[in-house]
């Protein structure tokens, strides 16, 4: 491993997103990116759901057997917000990590395409320093009442990234709590975990400690900053939302290394972007004593079978067309 593959500068960026503004959210995270890349970074990390937003507190008038006309609105309004992958927004993407020569994974909330255009899932975009766009991952899980607003991914997107510094892979928040997603990472050789989350309690702090010790790698964990200011004032449902005390979010954010150490400690209260330096030989070396898919896994006891076959909605058997008869003489 040579000096250059050896010494890795990321960023990761603990900022607030301008709920359900696909525009403003992507003019900030585009600042935002050339902002860290002016700090040195390669890698760029954002929270989950950055463009267009997390949507904490909001129940979309939902409960349990009951919809409201209401609630719809504000889920249409945050269902044209969301981008799909060939989008401005993703382009304008794809142009920053270009002109910045930077690795850029974003949190994004993603419309399908595909089938029937009517589903969001909560997704993380992974772009090259060359504005390519390298694989996308669709969280597997939302949880609780995320369920009612995003769909779930299947396991065709557990995306692994090849970098100089090594192999870059993750999943979304408490995805994070899933062990066989986890160790499907694991065994795709990861060595740059990316855990963008929504979580800012104290309590995921050992989380992601932890599974920094288990995959032996640097842990990214990215969350956002935000305030009440940052929801729109057109909400039909402004008035059930529930947003508790202000900050709604206080970030969490922090860097971890592969032997569950602080490389840089959680960050609260503010939007800043947190760097760091990483040391990518303390990766194989940390593995020395424990390499959970290697020399300290059994798969003569476990095995762990993963399905990444895409799910569509319908597969469509169409005949062979059948050959002319050719006509008597």
């Amino acid at each position: 491993m040579d000096d250059a593959q050896r010494h890795l500068t990321v960023a990761v960026v603990q900022a607030g997103s301008l709920l359900m503004d696909r525009q403003a959210c992507t003019d900030k995270a585009v600042d935002l990116i050339g902002r860290a890349a002016q700090r040195g970074a390669e890698l760029v990390l954002f929270p989950e759901a950055f463009i267009p937003g997390y949507p904490r507190g909001l129940h979309f008038g939902t409960r349990v057997g009951e919809r409201s006309d209401s609630g719809r609105e504000d889920w249409l309004q945050y269902y044209q917000s969301a981008v799909t992958v060939d989008d401005k927004a993703v382009e304008r993407l794809r142009e920053a990590a270009h002109r910045w020569g930077v690795y850029v994974v974003m949190g994004v909330i993603e419309r399908d395409s595909e089938y029937s255009g009517g589903t969001l899932f909560c997704t993380i975009l992974y772009i090259a320093p060359d504005g390519r766009l390298l694989g996308k991952h669709r969280k597997l899980k939302p949880t609780g009442s995320e369920r009612i607003v995003w769909g779930e991914g299947d396991g065709s997107t557990l995306t692994v990234v090849d970098t100089p510094w090594g192999r870059v892979g993750g999943l979304i928040c408490w995805e994070n709590y899933m062990p066989l997603a986890r160790a499907a990472m694991y065994a795709k050789g990861v060595d740059i975990y990316l855990a963008p989350t929504a979580d800012a309690r104290e309590r995921w702090q050992a989380t992601i400690r932890h599974i920094a010790l288990e995959g032996r790698c640097y842990v990214l964990s990215c969350n956002q900053y935000v305030t009440a200011g940052m929801y729109p004032a057109g909400l039909k449902c402004r008035d059930d939302v529930l947003l508790g005390d202000d900050p709604v979010c206080p970030g969490g954010s922090a860097v971890v290394g592969p032997l569950g150490e602080y490389v840089v400690e959680p960050v609260y209260g503010e939007e800043r972007i947190l760097t760091a330096q990483l040391d990518m030989s303390r990766v194989p070396a940390s593995r020395m004593d424990f390499d959970v898919s290697g020399h300290y896994s059994r798969p003569d006891v476990f095995e762990l079978i993963v399905d990444e076959t895409p799910r569509g909605a319908a597969k469509f058997l169409r005949k062979s067309p059948q050959p002319e008869s050719e006509g008597l003489s």
